[in-house]
């Protein structure tokens, strides 16, 4: 179960944290999680750079260990990187001590003052020790989900992405069918309306 529109009181329940940005113009942030990946990041990259398109790109340490040429070609080519902790590590399963010490790991490798907690968990007490701003969304997309299709993916993205919208994707293996059919169609579709993609 999972919100595919984040609901207007859960934004002001943590209002401390950056769900959507303002509508002041015809601005899109698409953000892409768990990368780098070998196959997604640089299907992601090249999609973008067709619709000259800026995206922001949580990434994982371990990743960014893995595929340091791809995690620098996401900031050559201008696009904006956070941190996803070292492990992918759920926040509400995870003791403070281990959960930050997990994500300053990722810092070793991953330069932000950006962080977006895996699955959306983190607990207060873990947030108040953060020095980050902690960027969440309001338009989740669903290509992690393997009960929706490609075409569903791409319906709750068009349905529900506006001005502002902070829309989530995954750079990942899991994610790739999905977001490979939703994507370029997402950046097709909007720039006809007149929008332009940001990073953060």
């Amino acid at each position: 179960m999972y919100l595919v529109k984040t609901p207007w009181w859960l934004r002001a329940w943590f209002s401390g944290y950056t769900w959507r940005m303002p509508r002041t113009d015809k601005s899109i942030y698409l953000t892409f999680d768990d990368g780098p990946h070998e196959k997604a990041t640089p299907f992601v990259l090249d999609t973008l750079q067709q619709y000259q398109a800026k995206a922001s790109f949580f990434c994982i340490g371990k990743n960014v260990r893995k595929h340091p040429e791809l995690y620098q070609r996401i900031i050559a080519e201008g696009h904006t990187v956070g941190n996803h902790t070292e492990h992918h590590m759920n926040g509400w399963k995870t003791p403070d001590d281990q959960y930050l010490q997990n994500i300053r790991q990722a810092e070793e490798v991953i330069e932000s003052s950006f962080f977006r907690p895996p699955y959306g968990r983190i607990r207060r007490s873990q947030a108040k020790k953060l020095d980050k701003q902690i960027i969440m969304w309001d338009v989740l997309s669903g290509d992690f989900d393997p009960n929706l299709t490609p075409e569903g993916c791409l319906a709750y993205c068009i349905k529900h992405t506006e001005a502002g919208s902070i829309v989530v994707f995954h750079d990942s293996e899991k994610a790739f069918a999905k977001m490979s059919h939703a994507l370029p169609k997402v950046l097709d579709y909007f720039s006809q309306q007149g929008y332009q993609f940001k990073a953060l």
